[in-house]
């Protein structure tokens, strides 16, 4: 083969690397996007939920008409907010993202020797060689300037972006899921037993949601799962003493 197919070739073959390369990391970002937005969904719907049911149950534990339609109202109320939080959160991700990669076109058609001089210094920056990050800043550009250009300076992809309606739609299931446990056990179990049944419950729950988010973070486990049960707890405390005042106050 000649000096110019190998050349070819391996553009080629260096171009399909990127390619595969890029789209495994869009899909795992959406991925951890889905992910983080469910985790905090749920545990939201737990703590939150728990935190208004055991209040209204403090007050009057026999009246399960009240703590039902509180808490429904609640699940109700929280799910709207994560979804929509969410779908705002993310949307202004995905205008930044894509005002970025706007930006990156412009400066390329105004100024491309400029940018790619840029490129090459970003590449330095993180430690290659001038030689070393020319060739590469010089490659990249060949295949993709645009994707090359915000790739390397801001870690994202130039054309797949961020889903704000998924984030928002798993931020509301995983709330409603969340909050279907503190509902069943302040509603099933009789009167005498409703706030221990129910303050276990919940904190098994939260022991889960904050395993469950350190181990999709690599983060150390026992400390993610004492902090968010630590969290959980005081707001039933609080909420469900908050409650009782209110009970014999009426």
């Amino acid at each position: 083969m000649s000096l110019a197919g190998d050349i070819l070739l391996g553009g080629s073959l260096r171009a399909k690397e990127r390619e595969e390369h890029t789209d495994e990391s869009v899909k795992t970002a959406s991925k951890l996007n889905w992910l983080r937005a469910g985790v905090l969904g749920a545990n939201d719907g737990i703590v939150s939920t728990a935190g208004v049911v055991v209040g209204v149950a403090a007050a009057d534990p026999q009246n399960n008409i009240a703590i039902f339609t509180a808490g429904m109202a609640a699940v109700v109320a929280g799910a709207i907010s994560m979804a929509a939080g969410e779908y705002v959160s993310v949307s202004t991700q995905k205008d930044t993202e894509q005002a970025l990669v706007h930006k990156e076109r412009v400066r390329l058609d105004k100024d491309p020797e400029g940018e790619l001089a840029g490129l090459v210094k970003v590449y330095e920056a993180k430690g290659l060689s001038p030689k070393t990050a020319r060739r590469v800043a010089v490659e990249y550009s060949q295949i993709d300037p645009v994707a090359a250009q915000v790739e390397a300076r801001y870690a994202i992809d130039s054309e797949k972006f961020v889903n704000p309606w998924n984030a928002a739609f798993s931020s509301a299931i995983s709330f409603i899921l969340g909050a279907v446990l503190p509902m069943l056990a302040i509603l099933l179990f009789p009167p005498e037993a409703k706030f221990v049944a129910t303050f276990i419950l919940t904190v098994v729950a939260l022991g889960l949601a904050g395993y469950t988010s350190a181990w999709l973070s690599q983060a150390p486990r026992l400390r993610a799962v004492i902090r968010v049960i630590m969290g959980g707890a005081l707001a039933m405390l609080i909420t469900g003493a908050v409650g009782h005042l209110v009970g014999l106050s009426l």
